[in-house]
């Protein structure tokens, strides 16, 4: 899971880069969206690895 979380933190940064630097509108509805799904995974994680 923790994984995954990661994986989804890179793609929103690359997102967030395009979207501040070449591709503004799209890349930076992508970045939010990425970001907002990385932060429920990395909650969902912490919460997981207390219970394990």
């Amino acid at each position: 899971m923790l994984n995954y979380a990661f994986t989804f933190l890179v793609i929103a940064l690359l997102a967030g880069i395009l979207g501040f630097g070449v591709i503004a509108g799209t890349a930076a509805s992508i970045a939010k969206i990425l970001f907002i799904l990385f932060l429920v995974l990395f909650f969902v994680s912490l919460l997981r690895g207390k219970r394990a």
